[in-house]
């Protein structure tokens, strides 16, 4: 057998005043016999201290059958205990009478159950319970007084002492135009329904007259659209043509420039320039003439202003009812435009002043052509997009600004810069 291997010892040196005389003297044979017993654990299936208390033993639960074997030969059992044992793989018959269930004798009233199992007098005295019987506490809920404690009242946070230097935070203020109602995209600010009647004309089976007047309107739009179409595309070709010959001639004149002996040829050195006559400065009396004549223009203004302002003043209970009329056929064209009828309103025609720089999509066009028409439900196709027409539907009335979806959020600019406190020091004064 191999022997152990230890740590140098030296006890005939009592001394450790120094390192070296710590290493030399030191007593690690109980470190080693630890750790070699560690490695021998590991090696047979892990450290015993670590392991928990099932891996470590087992609760026998079902006994040893060679003591039960033993015991049996010395103690038998009884016979009747060995006919009682032996139990049948048929259940046995319940016994138990069943509610609702009865052996075809009809119980008296008194002795009724009812469908859920309970009597008649139990059923009353949970009901009594429920409703306030004499069992109930009469003083669980007091109805004279006011309720200690409000679920749904404000809860206010009492301030900190120590941070009153700091400013509250506000509340969130609601826009004021939550309270408004939306303004409609359509011409005339118009109120345009959430389902708006469709056209007789884009039936899957429309009466020819319907179809017709609905193919002529969309044609005449078709027809104006590519007008101007072409018109803009003309526009566009002159404007170029324009700028290329503009370029041209700067170029001609920037050559014609050049050959020239003086580098330029200036505007007053012409003959015209020589023989044009100079302006020349007005006396004393001609710009008193024109402050007089500006003075009796202003005089004459306000005297017809004033003169005006009288004739109004005799006939103010005339204009006050023109007014009056005035404002009152106003409301009463608002309140005939609102309980009009839908049918003839174009959502297509949306209004001047658009709200934001996003333009509305267009409508698809709901109009079959003459050979897209079919005879048989079966030949027809799906069209449209409820989604699409919906979504445009909310924006044409105002209930959503039309927005471009951000496809990259804007990042904040954040500038880095390296700090010089390595530098920031003093030098020791002797």
């Amino acid at each position: 057998m191999a022997t152990a291997v230890e740590a140098p010892q030296q006890y005939k040196q009592p001394s450790r005043k120094g390192k070296r005389a710590w290493r030399k003297n030191v007593d690690v044979s109980e470190i080693q016999e630890g750790l070699e017993t560690v490695r021998e654990e590991v090696i047979n299936g892990g450290i015993v201290a670590e392991k928990p208390s099932e891996a470590l033993f087992t609760l026998d639960t079902t006994g040893s059958t060679a003591i039960q074997k033993a015991y049996n030969k010395i103690h038998k059992p009884l016979k009747s205990d060995q006919i009682l044992a032996q139990r049948s793989a048929v259940p046995a018959v319940d016994s138990r009478k069943r509610s609702g269930v009865t052996d075809g004798v009809v119980e008296p009233s008194s002795k009724r159950r009812k469908a859920n199992g309970l009597s008649h007098r139990e059923y009353e005295r949970l009901k009594n319970i429920a409703y306030g019987g004499e069992t109930v506490h009469k003083d669980v809920i007091k109805a004279d007084g006011t309720p200690a404690h409000d679920p749904w009242e404000d809860v206010v946070e009492q301030p900190d002492p120590r941070f009153s230097y700091l400013e509250k935070p506000k509340k969130v203020r609601a826009p004021r135009t939550l309270n408004e109602a939306p303004i409609s995209l359509a011409a005339g600010a118009k109120r345009i329904p959430a389902v708006k009647r469709p056209n007789a004309g884009i039936s899957y089976n429309p009466s020819f007259q319907d179809w017709d007047q609905l193919l002529t309107e969309e044609g005449a739009k078709e027809v104006e659209a590519e007008k101007k179409r072409l018109k803009e595309a003309e526009e566009e070709r002159v404007r170029l043509e324009r700028i290329a010959a503009a370029q041209d001639e700067r170029d001609d004149i920037q050559t014609e420039d050049e050959s020239s002996w003086e580098g330029f040829e200036s505007q007053y050195e012409g003959e015209e320039w020589l023989t044009k006559r100079r302006p020349e400065r007005k006396t004393q009396a001609e710009r008193n003439k024109v402050k007089r004549r500006k003075e009796a223009e202003r005089q004459a203004k306000w005297d017809a202003q004033m003169k005006k302002r009288a004739h109004q003043a005799l006939q103010i209970k005339s204009i006050a009812r023109q007014v009056e009329a005035r404002e009152r056929a106003k409301a009463e064209a608002k309140v005939q435009a609102r309980e009009s009828s839908s049918d003839g309103i174009d959502d297509r025609v949306l209004r001047r002043r658009k709200l934001g720089n996003a333009s509305l999509p267009e409508p698809p066009l709901e109009l079959v052509l003459p050979d897209e028409l079919q005879d048989s439900l079966r030949l027809l196709k799906p069209e449209g997009n409820l989604l699409k027409d919906r979504f445009r539907s909310i924006l044409v009335r105002g209930k959503v600004e039309t927005r471009k979806p951000i496809q990259q959020a804007k990042k904040a600019r954040r500038s880095y810069t390296e700090k010089w406190t390595y530098k920031d020091f003093k030098i020791p004064t002797s």
